[in-house]
């Protein structure tokens, strides 16, 4: 995935998680709905004073957009969960079984 996508997708998930619709995001940074909505999708960037209003409205340091090598994909996550379950003890295999059978059931 291209870098603007990814910074496009950091930029919706921290959004979201501060519980700020696009409109209301681009609305406190005097921008047009749609450009957040492009710059989310990756298909064009802005400016740094833009991007420090961003910033400054969500209530984040700038660097956290570009943080967005914290999820691993879906093949690695299951990679490192096939090892812990392999040097887990018995105990402790039926201790994750309960804990994520309650997060998803």
């Amino acid at each position: 995935m291209n870098k603007l996508k990814l910074f496009g997708k950091r930029l919706k998930e921290i959004r979201k998680s501060k519980n700020f619709t696009q409109e209301r995001l681009a609305e406190s940074i005097r921008i047009e709905p749609k450009q957040i909505c492009r710059i989310e999708n990756g298909t064009c960037f802005t400016t740094f004073d833009k991007l420090q209003k961003i910033a400054q409205t969500l209530d984040v340091e700038i660097y956290e957009f570009f943080k967005y090598n914290h999820k691993k994909p879906k093949d690695a996550l299951i990679k490192e969960m096939d090892e812990i379950f392999k040097n887990a003890s018995d105990e402790n295999i039926e201790l994750i079984y309960k804990v994520v059978t309650t997060l998803i059931v």
